[in-house]
């Protein structure tokens, strides 16, 4: 199981230490061991191997795990406990492990070595050395169990003091500690690791408390640590060995009294395995000056006999001087590179290496001096320093120091850094390995030094210096340049140089750099397009040939240059302006590039030549360049054919600008010149001109008066609508613009007065003229007779004489009598000069008008008069074929009235009055709106005035329209109309959206349900919508890109009327998105709901990614930090799975290690001071990562290593995966540019390559779905023509599309000629469906084909054919207050469903199968006569009530035989013959109540007829012939899709492109080659890691060519 067995072991013996041995843990050197509960508990690990015999272990026998070896090496102990927050209790116990002798106890772990062997000279030696090194104080246990990966380096009471304290510091890493929780901290769930354990024990707040022989005291934990301590060090600690006892003296050299006596004297001490004695020669270290002396003796503070260990004491030296031999250096360059006397050298140039001798005055090498004792010699360091001088001070730059090496001399490596300009000296300096001192016994010792100059070197690398503005296309200007060496010193042209200057849509010309002082690039000249008078941006490319960084870009921005040329548009020739027009010319101003270009004071004039009296146009450009040149009009006078002119234009004071010249064709104006009027005689038309008089019959009418326009060609001009608009006349207000339109002006009556005389003008008034044609008709005379009403009464004689006798006195005998004669304003009067009666004042009572006759009667005589009885003056106005106006009149909003408005003149008397034009308004309130809108009308011959159909539009309530005429200047009664206007339950006005608002909504995840219903304007759920017809549409609310879902499928739990969106993918992108709901309406108005904001945030983090993707590092081991760099500035951020930036709220670390590919690989590169691994902090999701390897740092040359992030975040529960990037690792630095190259080639090739591959991948798919398609549509082509073919209609085979399209054509006709046939229609109207609840009157409910059935039927149900069916009572309610219960209504919620007959069951002479006679007459149930075109459940549950089982049968005859038989059996229930007669359920038949009327007698209360079967056969032919053409033009077009795509695929681009990959492919495999790529990486490359993850989007409605483009954007985001 374990790769290490006995590893394992230790380890888990480790981790389990107190659950084996105790709270104790194991104590081997314990008096007496209690026997505990814990010895029962035993843990026994095996490992079995193949053929060999199992290995089993008690971990309790196991002694050398690192608890034990704590336990067992600890002098004492200090125990301690902690309590956090309210019931967290940590106790705690800290050891101390002495010095003993010449050695740390502190037990060494495996893991964490503390010491390292060193390979110190023998004189130089470490007094202080860490026992515990590294490693953390406390381990952690959680209920006696080792949490391993969290540990705690130490507390501030026990961390070691800045300033010396009560304990040496070494003190401070000789103690080991361990911490045990109780459950109230939190661990992970593999328990490797505490939440926060350490976080809370440094809480402020924690309170710490020491534990003393078992007792909890409360004290100062700080002062009480130091103290045990500092105990334990005085007791424990044995240091130093002193030996050899010289006696006990008093010191007086000792300032402190106190401190004078008892001093222990030894003659030699034992320290860290070296023992020194008195007479030694010995330096002092750490000292200044270093002393050099012999030992006197050693002193021990205390009253001692005989040897013994002590923590330290002191030691008297006495001062000696030394004489040293007469020593010299000898210095070779054995590299090359010589540095020579005074020399100057270009910075950069290396100084080589150095070797350096130490000759004594024989010539022998030396590395120490001579000693005579152990100890006695000393060794000898060569020092070297590189000094630079300035004015003000001279500062050290390098500085090293070489020792001998035993078998090489004295070596210094070769110096490549030297870059700074200055004096430099360069010092060899023989000095003395323990003082680094000079000098030796008062003598200086050898020393070289070389002064040398570091100047500038050659140009590398240059700068671009400020540039003066600006910069104008064609104006040369000059760049200059600041030319640097490797290291950015300013330098300067050591030839003449040619640069290349490079600008995209730039043309660029310039001079060559001579050699100067200054480098300045002159008489640069740009040519190119900038698109606008502000300029445009160019990136301007510099090369320099022969640097080694020989490119810089610069952005600038280029203006216009000067004019040099003028454009007028339009661009030809010849231009044609109509005459008396002004025409526009575009000019534009342009420099010699064709820019647009302005400066000030640039005017563009235009003179026209080729007549008299023609304007001058002038326009300034000095804005924009470009200006609309315009002016007066062009008018030439008494033109009637084409001119030419000439227009020449110039740009004043600019003589570099030629002028242009354009050919102006003046055209003869199109507009209208002249009028003229024309007058119809018989059939001659005769002119009217300007001002002419005509004379005419009194009272006639002048009409078919001709009116004529011409333009300035005579040309004659059409009149149109719009013209029709600009022609008035002064003889009428209102033109009949429809008889203008055709020529003819409105009739002039003639005068009939010799006074008048009528003026008749016609104007014409337009922008462009105002015209005029006038005449003055006057009359010639006629007679006229009329005749006097008075009625004379005569009184003659047998022969007809009138009779001279009679006096005034027989008035009063006269009698006047006739039917509704009125006799109250009657008058007989006597006309004594005639002797005639004259009776007026006749009058009649409102009565029939028409002929009526007059009795007159004077005694026994009497004589009759017919008079004809006509209608009064118009007095008020009444509605034609309306009901009655006393209540309101109800209409749904949006909707028609029931018919047209038909108003008609009355007399007083209600008599209807023939009088024409007379005007009638409609007035009403200011929210009813009528459709069309409300104009005037007049009325006919008739005196009436049709005012058509009008649709209501106004809030919900009743509203009044009125209707208003005046005759003679009097206001006639008006009509007022109350209408009642209900809202319309099938309008939706608005959509309601209901959703959960709290959740937030995280990339890529679903939405919560929106439930989606359209309410009416009755604000009630309209109900049978198809689903198809609501749409959600989400869109960005930056990029606007729409995406449309359609709503998912209705559970059957759900209320009807509600539309569900249901697992929509929240967006993958973050940001702020919109989402609206769409119901459509009709095929161009939507109903769209309130926009939803909603805010896109961010998921769980799942992967740690850069901004871009870097490109691989090449990097070397060498000095150069650029060649070192593995990244710089690289930004990763935590990504969730949608890559969005996420974890804003996250703080935690990033460690970077390199690793390699291969396990076995132990030679790792380092980082930079030499470490393996480099934290980086992590704030807000980010960290910016700097890295560089160290100089020199391992690695195996040209290998491929891996650079891993792992990032740590206290916060997740589940580790991030680490982020990788290869690079590759070289000794090298000149490989390591190559190999950079080579590695950038490869990043471009790879990337390259990549994208070829998703574009033949997307084509192939394509491919695929087009193929698909072609042959969906070639199956669905095929089904429709079976299903064609079972219709009886067959297809030729070719010319298909011809085929169907005339086959349609003519059946299209069929089904208008059917629909057109007369068929029977109820008449009666229909009540409002002002609510969805109201189903309608029962005659509309139900349709019957057959004639016969249909009237008997209706008689039937005659008194039931008003009533209104509504589904609920409340709505029955409704209509009963709305009509005062003058409507019968039918709610269905009140049926009593139950006694409501089965439609399956058969008639009632059949029972169980079984036939008990045979009929006669065709009987069948009535109910299954009906056809429901809606709401066929309810219209089955109204019929079945109302109808019950009746019976339908052919005659009388039959049916009393039937019902005879039946009633044998059954109960029979009500019969219906197809005559019209009726056998009532109780037998009774006969009488008029049992006979159906005629049809004509029903006055339309019948049911209508449903369309002819043969409407259905058609209807459903041409469905299924519009169908196969959709499918035939598919079909068709898929596969001319399919052709032309695949042809794409086969073309010359598309096979360079397969070509080019392929040469990539290969040149990619070449360059891993070069580079010695490991496969394994190479073919997965680190992109792998920033690729997208594809969504499946399959519930969108987007079309599969949508869903594609939208995969390639992801993929290329």
């Amino acid at each position: 199981i374990f790769s290490n067995y006995f590893a394992q072991k230790v380890v888990l013996v480790h981790i389990y230490h107190y659950y084996i041995h105790g709270p104790k843990g194991n104590e081997a050197n314990a008096v007496t061991k209690e026997i505990s509960p814990f010895n029962n508990i035993d843990i026994q690990i095996s490992m079995f191997e193949k053929g060999k015999v199992p290995k089993i272990v008690n971990l309790r026998e196991i002694k050398d795990d690192m608890q034990t070896l704590y336990i067992n090496t600890a002098a004492d102990s200090f125990e301690f406990k902690a309590h956090v927050e309210e019931e967290g209790i940590v106790e705690g116990i800290i050891r101390y492990h002495p010095f003993l002798y010449d050695k740390e106890t502190y037990p060494d772990d495996p893991c964490f070595p503390s010491r390292l062997n060193d390979d110190d000279d023998d004189d130089c030696f470490l007094v202080e050395k860490g026992a515990r090194g590294k490693r953390p104080i406390f381990e952690c246990f959680w209920n006696g169990r080792l949490i391993p990966y969290t540990t705690v380096e130490d507390f501030d009471w026990c961390a070691p003091p800045k300033k010396r304290g009560l304990a040496p510091i070494e003190c401070y890493n000789r103690i080991s500690g361990a911490l045990f929780t109780n459950d109230k901290f939190q661990v992970s769930t593999n328990k490797l690791t505490f939440m926060d354990l350490e976080l809370k024990l440094k809480d402020k707040n924690t309170l710490f408390t020491r534990i003393f022989n078992g007792q909890e005291q409360r004290m100062k934990i700080d002062r009480e640590f130091a103290l045990w301590l500092k105990d334990c060090h005085e007791k424990y600690d044995k240091q130093i060995k002193f030996t050899v006892f010289k006696g006990i003296t008093v010191r007086t050299d000792v300032l402190s009294k106190r401190m004078q006596s008892p001093w222990t004297m030894y003659a030699a001490i034992e320290w860290d395995g070296k023992t020194y004695k008195t007479g030694q020669l010995v330096k002092t270290t750490k000292t200044h000056p270093i002393f050099y002396g012999s030992i006197e003796k050693f002193y021990l503070y205390g009253d001692h006999d005989g040897d013994i260990f002590a923590t330290g004491g002191e030691v008297q030296i006495a001062l000696v001087r030394r004489n040293t031999e007469r020593i010299h250096t000898a210095i070779t360059w054995p590299e090359g590179d010589e540095l020579l006397p005074n020399e100057t050298r270009f910075a950069g140039t290396p100084i080589g290496a150095l070797r350096i001798e130490i000759l004594n005055k024989k010539g022998e090498a030396m590395q120490k001096l001579p000693g005579t004792s152990h100890g006695g010699s000393k060794k000898l360091l060569v020092e070297l320093k590189v000094i630079l001088h300035s004015p003000t001070e001279n500062k050290e730059i390098i500085s090293h120091i070489s020792q001998h090496g035993g078998k090489w001399p004295y070596w210094f490596k070769k110096m490549e850094n030297l870059q700074k300009l200055g004096d430099y000296s360069l010092k060899l300096q023989v000095v003395l390995n323990e003082s680094n001192a000079d000098t030796y016994a008062g003598r200086p010792l050898p020393s070289k030094v070389f002064k040398f100059t570091i100047v500038e070197g050659k140009p590398e690398k240059f700068l671009v210096g400020l540039l003066e503005l600006p910069f104008r296309i064609g104006v040369p200007f000059s760049i200059p340049l600041e030319l640097q060496d490797e290291f950015g010193h300013a330098t300067r042209l050591t030839n003449r140089i040619r640069p290349i200057l490079e600008a995209s849509g730039l043309t660029l010309k310039h001079e060559d750099i001579p050699v100067a002082t200054k480098c300045v690039i002159k008489g640069v000249t740009a040519k190119g397009c900038v698109n606008s008078c502000q300029g445009k941006t160019f990136n301007l490319k510099i090369t320099l040939p022969g640097l080694k960084e020989d490119t810089q870009i610069i952005k600038i921005r280029l203006q216009p240059g000067p004019p040099r040329q003028l454009k007028v548009k339009p661009d030809s020739e010849i231009l044609k302006i109509e005459n008396g027009t002004a025409f526009p010319f575009q000019v534009e101003v342009l420099d010699e590039s064709g820019n647009i270009t302005a400066q000030p004071e640039l005017i563009v004039h235009c003179k026209f030549l080729g007549a008299s009296d023609l304007p001058v146009y002038s326009v300034d450009c000095s804005n924009g360049g470009t200006n609309i040149l315009t002016g007066p009009v062009i008018h030439v006078q008494n033109i009637k054919k084409d001119q030419i002119l000439k227009a020449r234009f110039e740009v004043l004071n600019c003589k570099d600008v030629p002028p242009v010249e354009k050919i102006i064709k003046l055209l003869p104006s199109s507009h209208v010149a002249r009028l003229q009027v024309l007058s119809m005689n018989g059939q001659k038309a005769l002119q009217i001109k300007h001002q002419d008089e005509i004379t005419c019959v009194a009272g006639q009418v002048m009409n078919k008066l001709i009116f004529q326009m011409y333009d300035e060609a005579e040309r004659e001009i059409p009149i149109t609508a719009a013209a029709a608009e600009k022609i008035k006349v002064n003889w009428t207000p209102k033109i009949d613009r429809e008889l203008l339109m055709q020529g003819l002006l409105p009739d002039v009556k003639v005068p009939t007065s010799v006074k008048d005389a009528r003026y008749c003008l016609i104007t014409y008034l337009d922008e462009h003229v105002s015209l005029e044609s006038a005449f003055t008709v006057r009359f010639v005379h006629l007679v006229y007779f009329f005749i006097n009403h008075v009625i004379d009464v005569m009184i003659t004689d047998q022969f007809g004489n009138q009779v001279q006798t009679v006096t005034s006195a027989c008035v009063n005998s006269l009698g006047v009598s006739g039917p509704g004669l009125d006799k109250s304003n009657l008058k007989i009067t006597w006309q004594e000069s005639t002797q005639t009666m004259k009776v007026k004042g006749i009058r009649y009572k409102p009565c029939l008008l028409g002929s009526k006759e007059l009795c007159f009667a004077w005694r026994e005589f009497s004589d009759f008069i017919r008079v004809n009885l006509v209608a009064g003056s118009p007095a008020k106005l009444q509605l034609v074929d309306w009901p009655e106006l006393e209540k309101p009149v109800a209409v749904i909003n949006g909707r028609e009235l029931q018919r047209p408005l038909t108003v008609q003149l009355c007399d007083q008397w209600g008599n209807p009055t023939p009088e024409p034009n007379v005007k009638i308004n409609l007035t009403k309130s200011n929210n009813l709106k009528l459709v069309p809108s409300n104009q005037q009308h007049k009325t006919d011959d008739t005196g009436r005035a049709n005012l058509g159909v009008f649709s209501i539009h106004a809030p919900r309530g009743e509203h009044i329209l009125q209707i208003k005429a005046s005759y003679n200047k009097a206001i006639l009664d008006c009509l007022v109309i109350t209408i009642n206007v209900l809202p319309d339950p099938e309008k939706p006005i608005c959509l309601n959206v209901k959703y959960d608002k709290s959740p937030s909504f995280p990339a890529g995840g679903t939405f919560p349900d929106f439930m989606v219903s359209v309410l009416s304007e009755d604000n009630t759920i309209i109900k049978n919508i198809n689903p198809a017809r609501i749409s959600m549409k989400m869109w960005e609310a930056q990029s606007g890109r729409v995406t449309t879902f359609s709503c998912s499928k209705v559970k059957d739990d759900k209320e009807d009327g509600f539309f569900y969106f249901r697992d929509k993918m929240v967006p993958e992108r973050v940001g702020t998105y919109m989402i609206q709901f769409t119901f459509a309406m009709d095929k161009t108005n939507m109903l769209n709901s309130e926009q939803i904001i909603i805010e896109v945030v961010p998921n769980d983090p799942v992967r740690l990614l850069p901004d871009s993707l870097p490109a691989t590092p090449a990097v070397s081991n060498v000095r150069a930090l650029t060649s070192r760099t593995l990244v710089k500035d690289l930004y990763l951020h935590l990504m969730d799975e949608y890559n969005n930036h996420t974890g804003l709220d996250l703080v935690g670390r990033i460690i970077a290690k390199i690793k390699s590919p291969n396990e076995e690989d132990i030679e790792i590169p380092q980082f930079q001071g030499k470490v393996n691994t480099v934290e980086f902090p992590l704030e807000s999701g980010s960290a910016e990562i700097n890295l560089v390897l160290a100089e020199d740092s391992p690695g195996r040359d040209s290998t491929e290593y891996i650079l891993v992030f792992e990032p740590h975040l206290p916060a997740l529960k589940k580790p991030l995966e680490p982020y990788c990037l290869s690079f590759m690792f070289y000794n090298d630095s000149k490989k390591q540019q190559l190999m950079a190259t080579l590695t950038r080639e490869k990043d471009q090739l790879s990337k390259s390559i990549d994208l070829y591959r998703k574009m033949f991948d997307t084509t192939n798919q394509l491919v695929a779905e087009m193929k698909c398609q072609v042959k969906e549509a070639e199956t669905r082509e095929a089904l429709l023509k079976n299903e064609l073919k079972k219709h009886q209609i067959e297809l030729p085979q070719t010319n298909t599309l011809q085929y169907v399209d005339s086959l349609l054509k003519k059946k299209m006709l069929e089904q208008e000629g059917v629909m057109k046939q007369p068929r029977r229609t109820c008449t009666l109207p229909n009540y409002p469906k002002g609510n969805q609840d109201i189903l309608g009157k029962i005659a509309h409910l139900a349709q019957i084909e057959d004639n016969e059935a249909a009237k008997v039927i209706s008689w039937h149900l005659a008194s039931d054919m008003d009533c209104v069916v509504t589904l609920t009572t409340e709505a029955a309610r409704s209509i009963f207050d709305e009509t005062q219960g003058r409507q019968q209504v039918l709610p269905l919620d009140s049926i009593y469903k139950k006694t409501l007959p089965d439609w399956s069951r058969p008639l009632p002479h059949s029972r169980n199968g079984r036939t008990f006679f045979r009929p006669i007459g065709n009987p069948v149930f009535a109910r299954d006569l009906l056809t429901f075109p809606d709401n066929i459940e309810h219209c089955q549950t109204v019929f079945g009530m109302l109808l019950g089982d009746t019976i339908i049968i052919d005659n009388l005859d039959a049916a009393n035989h039937y019902r005879k038989e039946v009633v044998k059996i059954t109960h029979c229930p009500t019969l219906l013959t197809r005559e019209g007669d009726r056998i009532r359920s109780n037998g009774k038949f006969g009488g008029l109540q049992n006979k159906a009327p005629p049809m004509d007698k029903l006055r339309g209360m019948v049911f209508g007829a449903p369309m002819p079967k043969l409407y259905s056969t058609i209807s459903a032919q041409i469905d299924l012939l519009q169908q196969y053409r959709a499918a035939v033009i598919k079909f068709d077009n898929v596969n001319k899709d399919l052709d032309l795509h695949l042809q794409s695929l086969n073309t010359p681009e598309m096979q360079k492109k397969k070509q080019e990959l392929a040469e990539q492919e290969k040149s990619l495999k070449l360059v891993k080659q070069k580079l010695g790529m490991t496969p394994a990486l190479s073919d997965k490359g680190a992109e792998s890691l920033l690729q997208p993850i594809m969504l499946d989007i399959s519930d969108t409605p987007t079309p599969p060519k949508r869903m594609r483009k939208d995969t390639m954007k992801k993929l290329y985001r």
